[in-house]
């Protein structure tokens, strides 16, 4: 797991589905098995953002990386 793998699973499972409700996602940085990210536009500010960090991107980027211990809001 590394930045641009990451950034390509965001890029083609998060951002549209993000897209469709108004907002869209960041990376910020990848350290160890921890994955950084902050959400914008719609999503930056909805009182439904940690639920759509652990029950949407930390689980569509756990499929793809079984190592991946957390997301964490940048």
């Amino acid at each position: 797991m590394n930045k641009e793998s990451v950034q390509k699973v965001l890029d083609e499972k998060v951002r549209p589905r993000l897209a469709m409700d108004g907002g869209d996602i960041q990376l910020i940085d990848v350290k160890g098995n921890k994955v950084y990210v902050k959400l914008q536009g719609a999503c930056g500010c909805c009182p439904g953002a940690q639920m759509t960090l652990k029950m949407g991107v930390e689980r569509i980027l756990k499929a793809e990386f079984p190592e991946l211990e957390e997301v964490i809001p940048a």
